[in-house]
């Protein structure tokens, strides 16, 4: 008798989910530039993962505080991020009168899901770095795909991705991006503490051999490796927006960066730098793990400076969060006309509707208001 014959991405009989098995919620996550959208565009070629590309619900969840919240959060969730027409759902169908945010969440995220015949729900973004532990009180069973980058390759990506971007421009994204790094690590902590499901990877080790990174977070899921979640090729990615800092995921070769010329200020380099060694010596030499070789006893950031960049860290984060009360609160007709404004006198206004080609996230909503 021929033996059959399976496709790469073939799921046997035996491999197939029962009726147990774990079901979501998965949540990747790291800081921006740090390669979430490489890792999520080879998850979802599983044939069991559906994760939303930065659907971002849970950063609209003061919606679901305010009386009659639930009855638009759909239409403000749209106006945010285009999250439903990205992922092609159809809004007819999602229950209008939701007001509990879980069950909101579950439930269009779970459509997704069986839009794509998948088991595995969940959420690509690197908007929740410092929002960890909220996710797991509110997800009991979720689990967390962490990837870290080398911090000054996270930032010189930023800078980069300025030059073509205005949510990449914007004041302060540099300070966001260090220092939420760290914020990261210690949300990290907290949900290993408390017993949370973590797994984490590194960029450069998904880009050097994503077949061995990818098996090892399918053991974590624990679903069946696919070799074909370690290759780009006929990835779905359709819900990532159309920006060039994008360019690479939407090729067809794993590529870690182009060959350019030095973008970051001499400052800013050596600011970095203070910062991974100070957090090297704090972790008992063992966090971050760099690309390049770092002299980690070279000098650290005063106690002034630190304080100094706390602050306005904190700050910017405050900002971030009265836009998001704003696009909860703020009647949607004022919201459209203040976008359409700014679009319109914006030098790159081509670049401020996230439908378009912008990162869908709370500071990308600063722009627009």
């Amino acid at each position: 008798m021929a033996q059959s014959r399976l496709s790469p991405n073939s799921v046997t009989l035996s491999e197939r989910p029962s009726s147990l098995q774990w079901r979501g919620p998965l949540f990747v996550i790291g800081t921006w530039r740090s390669g979430t959208s490489l890792l999520y565009a080879l998850l979802n070629k599983h044939p069991q993962i559906a994760l939303m590309y930065e659907g971002d619900l849970p950063l609209l969840r003061p919606l679901f505080w305010m009386p009659g919240g639930g009855a638009r959060w759909l239409a403000r969730w749209e106006f945010w991020n285009n999250g439903l027409t990205r992922h092609k759902l159809d809004g007819s169908r999602m229950r209008l009168n939701a007001s509990h945010f879980p069950s909101a969440m579950e439930e269009v995220y779970q459509a997704y899901a069986r839009q794509k015949g998948a088991l595995i729900w969940g959420d690509k973004s690197p908007n929740y770095y410092d929002s960890l532990v909220w996710l797991a009180r509110e997800f009991p069973d979720a689990r967390f795909v962490i990837i870290w980058r080398d911090p000054t390759s996270i930032i010189r990506s930023i800078v980069r991705a300025a030059e073509e971007n205005s949510f990449f421009g914007q004041r302060g994204m540099a300070i966001r991006a260090l220092m939420g790094y760290r914020v990261l690590k210690t949300e990290c902590e907290r949900l290993v503490s408390r017993g949370s499901r973590v797994h984490y990877m590194q960029y450069e080790a998904l880009v050097r051999d994503p077949a061995r990174v990818m098996a090892d977070v399918c053991k974590f899921l624990d679903i069946p490796f696919v070799p074909n979640v370690g290759f780009l090729d006929g990835a779905d990615r359709s819900a990532i927006y159309q920006a060039q800092h994008h360019a690479l995921v939407r090729g067809e070769q794993i590529v870690s960066s182009l060959e350019r010329a030095e973008l970051l200020p001499v400052e800013l380099k050596r600011k970095i730098k203070r910062y991974e060694s100070l957090w090297w010596e704090e972790s008992g030499q063992k966090w971050p793990i760099l690309s390049s070789s770092q002299d980690y006893n070279c000098e650290k950031p005063s106690l002034w400076e630190r304080l100094v960049d706390r602050v306005l860290y904190r700050c910017l984060r405050i900002m971030d969060s009265i836009v998001v009360v704003a696009y909860c609160s703020v009647p949607l007709p004022l919201l459209r006309g203040i976008r359409s404004f700014r679009r319109r006198h914006d030098r790159k206004g081509a670049m401020t509707e996230p439908s378009e080609d912008t990162p869908s996230t709370v500071s990308d909503t600063n722009r627009a208001t």
